[in-house]
């Protein structure tokens, strides 16, 4: 497994390719799959705000083109002076693959950590039909 101070590097590095031109608020990560492969992300912003791509996202398409499906960590880094989490759509994303991922994220100095199940306590799921399944209150899938 790799080392967070390693991974939160990669996350700078990923930050520095960022396109952000609107917010100036570039975002780099870095996703750790469960073999220890890892896949960068970037923000990349657009001038029609919806069609903007969040780090987080970017790494997991790439990951997910690679054939990965399972990730143990995630690594943010932003610019500001406090860490940030995930967006809500990019907790939602990778909740599809990795419902209890570990989050380290840091900014200015701050590091912060969690797990994504802690983030998105009532995340969306279906069941293998295809119909909503309903969390229930301790966040286990209910029929």
């Amino acid at each position: 497994m790799t080392e967070e101070r390693d991974l939160l590097e990669r996350a700078r590095s990923a930050r520095a390719r960022a396109y952000a031109p609107y917010s100036n608020y570039p975002v780099g990560c870095v996703l750790e799959a469960d073999d220890g492969t890892l896949f960068d992300g970037c923000n990349v912003e657009n001038a029609s705000s919806p069609v903007t791509l969040c780090a987080e996202r970017g790494a997991l398409s790439a990951a997910v083109v690679a054939g990965r499906r399972s990730f143990r960590r995630i690594a943010l880094s932003t610019t500001g002076r406090v860490a940030v989490a995930p967006c809500g759509a990019c907790r939602q994303a990778l909740a599809e693959f990795a419902p209890d991922l570990e989050i380290v994220s840091e900014a200015g100095g701050d590091v912060r950590r969690w797990t994504l199940s802690e983030l998105l306590p009532a995340q969306f799921v279906l069941d293998h039909t295809g119909r909503r399944a309903a969390p229930s209150r301790d966040g286990e899938e209910t029929g």
